[in-house]
């Protein structure tokens, strides 16, 4: 199976780009000046999502459910394969119901030369008979990097990572990101008792995107894909997007099924397909397109939704 090495980056200056996350392509073009050619060649770099820094406790599909003290600003231990998947949700579900989740999951705004950046770092205010009137809460970034076959180029050292830039107006500053914490992951060593136990007992599966799957490419040599076959959905049943990938200077237009939908799987290998939904599937997967994670049916992503049908379950 393959090594990963969890980066969690905090963000230490306004960043200008996307809300929700910053691509795999940022963050490689980021990364791949500070290694040697061969690493460079053979690196992989997932996409990064933002994470704040707040109270909150571990969903019931984790290997530790319950309450987790402060989570965001380092990296919890992986021993099962659902742990690693913590920080990659957006909406930051493990976050306590006492916590503002909406308006913690929305970065303060600030202008900059008539430019709209994202604030590093956001502030709420409290009860005016607190000692203090308001308090800050801090943004990351959580991503993971492998590399394509054997060999130990993984972990990256701190060096590398430390005081990368992404998103727009790096000239000025924006973006920088120091190394928070990393460990690495062996993917071999985890627990996939659920999924075994599904494919055991014959449970269906659903495949989760967590980030968009590519089905066409402006890319010299970029191959184009159907939606795959394991995934129990038709062409005209998904939602699309159309995004970019940036290569020595230049903007390729990629056509993706966009994330966060939710597919019935039809293989019958939910452990080793859920193996390769880590490592990421498709054209430019090594920029981070194409992860997807595998539950089995009966697994709530949103604890106490009922039964609606549609693409979030």
């Amino acid at each position: 199976m393959t090594r990963i090495q969890q980066v969690l980056f905090a963000l230490e200056g306004p960043y200008m780009g996307h809300p929700y996350f910053v691509s795999g392509n940022a963050l490689f073009n980021a990364i791949a000046p500070r290694v040697n050619d061969e690493t460079r060649r053979r690196l992989r770099v997932s996409h990064g999502v933002f994470v704040p820094e707040e109270y909150g406790e571990y969903p019931d599909a984790h290997s530790m459910p319950g309450y987790a003290g402060k989570l965001g600003g380092s990296l919890p231990t992986v021993d099962a394969y659902e742990d690693l998947f913590l920080y990659r949700d957006p909406a930051h579900r493990w976050m306590l119901d006492s916590r503002p989740r909406d308006a913690q999951n929305t970065h303060d705004v600030q202008t900059h030369g008539g430019r709209v950046a994202y604030a590093d770092t956001s502030w709420f205010g409290r009860p005016e008979e607190m000692r203090n009137t308001r308090r800050s809460v801090s943004w990351y970034v959580h991503c993971y990097v492998h590399v394509d076959g054997a060999g130990d180029t993984v972990p990256l050292s701190d060096a590398v990572l430390d005081g990368i830039q992404v998103g727009a107006a790096r000239n000025y500053g924006f973006g920088e990101l120091s190394v928070a914490d990393t460990q690495v992951v062996e993917l071999a060593d985890l627990d996939y008792a659920r999924l075994e136990a599904a494919q055991r007992d014959g449970e269906p599966c659903l495949i989760e995107l967590v980030t968009p799957f590519v089905t066409a490419s402006e890319y010299p040599g970029a191959d184009d894909q159907d939606v795959p076959w394991w995934w129990k959905v038709g062409d005209d049943e998904v939602r699309r997007r159309d995004t970019r990938v940036v290569d020595d200077g230049k903007v390729y237009v990629v056509d993706t099924i966009d994330h966060g939908q939710v597919v019935p799987y039809t293989g019958s290998e939910p452990v080793r397909t859920a193996v390769n939904g880590v490592r990421r599937v498709g054209t430019h997967s090594k920029y981070g397109f194409g992860e997807f994670r595998v539950r089995p049916a009966g697994e709530r992503r949103v604890p106490g939704r009922a039964d609606a049908g549609g693409d979030g379950a």
